[in-house]
C-alpha cells in the first residue's frame, strides 16, 4: 500500500517535467513525436508551434534520409609554428665620440638632436698651442730645404762632401716628419663626425678640460635598427640568415615591422641555453629609438594537415575525435589536435578522401548512423 501513494508522486513529476522539457529542451521534441505526446502539447500551447514544425520536419528527415547534419569536405593547411621574442634595438652604426687629445673645449658646433654628415665637426679643443707648433715646424722645414737647395749647387763646384748632403737629406726628411705630427697634432684639437647620423647629448660644456676619457657625445644612425633578441636551442638548426621576422614595438602594440634576420652567434649560451640572433627593422619615418623594447615573431612553416571547423572537436573519455561522413553513414574518428586558431584547427587523423567533417548535428549521431548533409550556412 506504501508503493502506491509513491507511484501517484513519479507521475504527477512526469507529467509536469515532460511539458517542461517539451517547451524549454529542444532536443526532447522528436522524441516527444515519436510517443505522440508532441501535438497535444503543441495544441495545448505549451510547446511554440513553430518548434513543434521543426521538430517534425526533422524527425521526418531521420526516419527517410538519416539524420541530418551540417558538414564539408575537409581541407588543407600548413602547420605553422610561431615564436615569440623580446629584443631590444639599437642603431645600424653607433659610434660615441671623445678627443684623441687632453685640451679645454672651446666650441661645441652641434646641438643633441641634429643631424650630422661623415666629416662634419662636432666639437673643437683650444688649439692656440698646437697651432704655434705647426707653424715652428714649417720653419724648420723650410730651413732645411734651403740647406739642401745651397749644397746641390755647392756640390756642383765641387765644395761640399757627400757627407754633407747626406746630413742635410736627412734633416730635411726629419723636418716633413715634425711637421706632419704637428698637423696631425692640431687635427686631434677637431672632433668630427666618422658616420652620419643623429647627435646625442652634449654632457661637456665650453671650457671644460676634457681628455680622451671623457665622452663628449654619442652618434648613432637610426635609419634601420638591429635588434638583439635570443630563441631556444632547439631552433638553432632552424633560424638563418635572411629569414623573415615580424617586428612589433612594445610602446606601440598593433604596429608590425617587417624584417629579417642579418646575424647568428655560433654558439649556444650554456647558462640559458639560447641563441643570440640580430635581426634589422626598418625605420624611414624616423619613428623607432635605439633602446627600444620590441616583440620579435619568427614564423616556421611545416607539412600541411588537414584543418577543419574548431565546432567539428568533441571530446570523450579517450581524447578529442571528430565526426566524419563516410560513405553515407556517421562514423567517429580519434584526432590529435596539432594547433588551433579562431578559424581553423589543425589536425592529425586517418582521414580518407572522400570524408565530409561534421561541424552541427554532432548531438544525434551514433556510429553507423544514416546521415542526410547539408551544406554549411554562408
Amino acid at each position: 500500500m506504501k508503493a502506491i501513494p509513491q507511484l501517484i508522486a513519479i507521475v504527477l513529476i512526469g507529467a509536469a517535467a515532460i511539458p517542461l522539457a517539451g517547451r524549454f529542451v529542444p532536443g526532447t521534441r522528436p522524441w516527444l513525436d515519436n510517443v505522440g505526446l508532441l501535438q497535444p502539447l503543441t495544441a495545448a500551447g505549451i510547446i511554440p508551434a513553430e518548434a513543434a514544425a521543426e521538430a517534425g520536419q526533422g524527425q521526418g528527415s531521420q526516419r527517410g534520409g538519416g539524420v541530418t547534419v551540417v558538414a564539408s569536405d575537409v581541407q588543407t593547411e600548413v602547420l605553422r609554428d610561431i615564436v615569440s621574442a623580446i629584443g631590444s634595438a639599437r642603431g645600424v652604426q653607433a659610434v660615441e665620440l671623445s678627443f684623441e687629445v687632453t685640451g679645454r673645449l672651446a666650441s661645441i658646433m652641434v646641438a643633441p638632436g641634429d643631424r650630422v654628415a661623415v666629416g662634419e665637426v662636432i666639437a673643437a679643443l683650444d688649439a692656440e698651442a698646437a697651432q704655434l707648433m705647426v707653424d715652428r715646424a714649417r720653419l724648420v722645414l723650410e730651413d732645411a730645404q734651403k740647406t739642401v737647395d745651397r749644397l746641390e749647387q755647392l756640390a756642383q763646384s765641387g765644395t761640399a762632401t757627400a757627407l754633407q748632403r747626406q746630413d742635410a737629406e736627412l734633416a730635411l726628411r726629419t723636418a716633413e716628419l715634425g711637421l706632419q705630427s704637428a698637423e696631425r697634432d692640431l687635427a686631434d684639437h677637431r672632433l668630427l663626425a666618422p658616420i652620419a647620423g643623429y647627435v646625442g647629448l652634449v654632457e661637456p660644456q665650453v671650457g671644460d678640460l676634457v681628455s680622451p676619457t671623457t665622452a663628449i657625445t654619442r652618434i648613432e644612425d637610426r635609419s634601420s635598427l638591429i635588434v638583439d633578441f635570443r630563441v631556444p636551442e632547439r631552433l638553432a638548426a632552424m633560424v638563418a640568415v635572411g629569414d623573415p621576422v615580424r617586428a612589433t614595438a612594445i610602446s606601440t602594440p598593433g604596429e608590425v615591422i617587417e624584417g629579417q634576420i642579418v646575424a647568428i652567434d655560433n654558439r649556444v649560451d650554456e647558462a640559458s641555453r639560447t641563441l643570440r640572433v640580430q635581426a634589422t627593422v626598418g625605420n624611414a619615418d624616423d619613428r623607432l629609438r635605439a633602446g627600444m623594447a620590441f616583440q620579435i615573431n619568427l614564423v616556421f612553416t611545416g607539412a600541411e594537415y588537414p584543418a577543419v571547423d574548431p565546432l567539428a572537436i568533441q571530446w570523450g573519455a579517450d581524447g578529442a575525435f571528430v565526426w566524419v561522413v563516410r560513405d553515407g553513414k556517421a562514423a567517429r574518428l580519434p584526432i590529435r589536435i596539432l594547433q588551433r586558431s579562431a578559424e581553423a584547427v589543425l589536425i592529425e587523423a586517418t582521414l580518407e578522401p572522400d570524408d565530409m567533417v561534421v561541424t552541427e548535428g554532432v548531438q544525434a549521431l551514433r556510429p553507423g548512423a544514416e546521415v542526410s548533409v547539408t551544406a554549411p550556412r554562408s
